[in-house]
């Protein structure tokens, strides 16, 4: 059965339309199930991050026929009725697990190297196999994967160094600004990527960091490691005066600050710059802010330049990744020829050693 790969990624299209398809674990849950009742798949795993939404799947349908439906099911479930063209793609076969392989490394991401989306893939993972809706194949392919990331992190320098979205939008609020020792810095959202910024600017000596949730407990607790504070979500616009930067991330499928509310807010603030950074996808900032006097809005695909930067220091290990992939490709290819050949006894093997 053939393993498809159907999604957008940074590569292929903008924040504006990546946002659109942008799935949250609620909407996950209900495409796989949605997935398999249609009987689309019989196998399914659905990636959705900041710089890409991808759905891993397996079906007896020819790999054009299957592609076709996947990128049908993803118009369909959010309600994109025009075409995307280009912007959607497909690997099929080899070029699949090549893909697979290339995304969990961190070498298909906007930031060459990063390690973030090995983390989400395995999450991602986790809640498919809890949906039950992967399968032998899925599961022989993605622990593979896993495999690879771990021998490319030991056996090569492609992670070296500053290599985060998060680590990347610290580097451009220094940018903009002398030092951080001076600025006050409020965090929205207390995720995973909110949390490595916080961090990234604490070590970079920011003067105060003020995070800010829904959930005010989780808010609370990534304050007090920074030795931060914690501001309650519905009411953070009362520190608005003293806050030079703001970095948000949160899962809001609406904008957290739109444009009206922000002129409104600023003229507590006289004349002063205000940087804010949006790693959100969907965004959390109307990007009609930026249109606003000494407000600089960027948001994940601005950060695009900056990552940019860091592609020539890691060129020269990128062909030791492309060699290890190739190798581990070529090794579950052999083995998912093996499960097609035995499929009952591989199955029977996986189900005593489970």
């Amino acid at each position: 059965m053939p393993v498809t790969i159907t999604g957008l990624s940074h590569h292929s299209s903008p924040v504006e339309l990546r946002e659109r398809f942008a799935f949250t674990e609620a909407q996950i849950i209900d495409a796989l199930y949605q997935i398999r009742k249609k009987g689309i798949a019989e196998e399914a795993m659905i990636l959705s991050t900041c710089n890409r939404v991808e759905i891993y799947a397996v079906s007896k349908n020819n790999n054009k026929a299957f592609s076709q439906e996947l990128s049908q099911f993803l118009c369909e479930f959010h309600d994109i009725s025009e075409n995307p063209g280009d912007a959607l793609y497909s690997f099929n076969e080899s070029h699949s697990i090549d893909h697979l392989f290339r995304v969990s490394c961190g070498i298909d991401s906007m930031v060459l190297g990063e390690t973030e989306i090995l983390g989400q893939l395995k999450q991602s993972y986790k809640l498919a196999l809890e949906q039950k809706a992967t399968g032998p194949i899925l599961n022989k392919i993605f622990q593979k994967a896993f495999n690879v990331a771990k021998l490319v992190r030991t056996k090569t320098q492609i992670q070296r160094g500053s290599i985060s979205v998060s680590s990347v939008a610290v580097e451009l609020a220094e940018s903009i600004f002398d030092s951080l020792e001076s600025q006050q810095v409020l965090v929205i959202g207390a995720g995973d990527t909110s949390e490595k910024a916080a961090r990234a600017l604490k070590s970079r000596g920011a003067r105060s960091i003020l995070v800010s949730n829904r959930s005010h407990e989780k808010a609370t607790s990534l304050a007090e490691e920074l030795h931060g504070r914690a501001i309650n979500f519905d009411t953070w616009e009362q520190e608005f005066k003293t806050i030079d930067i703001i970095i948000s991330s949160t899962s809001a499928p609406h904008y957290v600050l739109k444009r009206d509310k922000l002129q409104t807010m600023l003229k507590q603030r006289g004349n002063s710059p205000l940087l804010i950074i949006d790693i959100a996808v969907p965004r959390d900032i109307d990007p009609d802010c930026n249109q606003v006097e000494n407000v600089y809005v960027y948001n994940i695909d601005d950060l695009q330049t900056i990552a940019s930067q860091y592609l020539n220091q890691r060129k020269a290990d990128l062909a030791n990744c492309e060699k290890l992939i190739i190798n581990k490709r070529d090794e579950i290819l052999i083995d998912l020829k093996s499960y097609h050949r035995k499929p009952s006894l591989i199955l029977n093997k996986q189900q005593t050693t489970s």
